[in-house]
């Protein structure tokens, strides 16, 4: 069986999603080829997502998108975008309705096989602190992770969770438009050309 079907046959967090308060089953939401150049890391599949089997079919993909300045058919093309996250099933909500973070165990199962696969990427968007923490081995919080971008440019950029939620650090942190997001625009333009 190739990975990419086992990985979309693993149930083993099955029992932990039943016992959230979605009670779900799980669904894993698998999108790269070993042909890709860019390698988006993310957190773990939302809500919506789940649903509909792609990854950032919601508010957070639309800004994630309008942040790398690529349309949906640029993004979606698995041979030059994967789309990587930290547990491939959307973990739940916690009884408050909050989102229940990514499984430890789907990425001590499956990151180092997808990463094997994978090979040498061009260019990593690194998306929230769970991805920052595996990947880049921070122990800093997102701000101060994505406030030292050119640490890791031009390979690497960290970025926060695009989600509505994080609309009030954009309105604080202005620099992250005005310094990061053209640089990263044009690493896009340079890798996919």
């Amino acid at each position: 069986m190739e990975l990419l079907d086992e990985i979309r046959a693993c149930r083993m967090c099955a029992d932990r999603f039943a016992a959230t308060k979605t009670a779900h089953q799980p669904r894993p939401v698998v999108w790269f080829k070993p042909t890709a150049r860019i390698l988006i890391v993310g957190q773990a599949p939302g809500a919506r997502v789940h649903e509909s089997g792609k990854p950032f079919t919601d508010p957070s993909g639309d800004r994630l998108r309008a942040w790398m300045g690529v349309d949906d058919d640029t993004f979606y093309n698995q041979t030059r975008v994967a789309i990587v996250p930290m547990a491939f099933c959307f973990p739940g909500y916690d009884a408050k309705g909050s989102d229940l973070p990514p499984p430890p165990l789907c990425a001590a199962t499956w990151r180092n096989k997808v990463m094997a696969q994978l090979g040498e990427i061009p260019l990593t968007l690194v998306v929230g602190g769970h991805a920052q923490k595996w990947h880049l081995g921070t122990k800093a919080g997102v701000s101060d992770t994505v406030r030292s971008w050119r640490d890791h440019a031009p390979s690497v950029f960290p970025l926060p969770h695009p989600s509505w939620r994080n609309t009030g650090w954009l309105r604080k942190n202005p620099w992250f438009e005005a310094d990061l997001l053209p640089e990263l625009r044009k690493r896009i333009k340079e890798t996919l050309a």
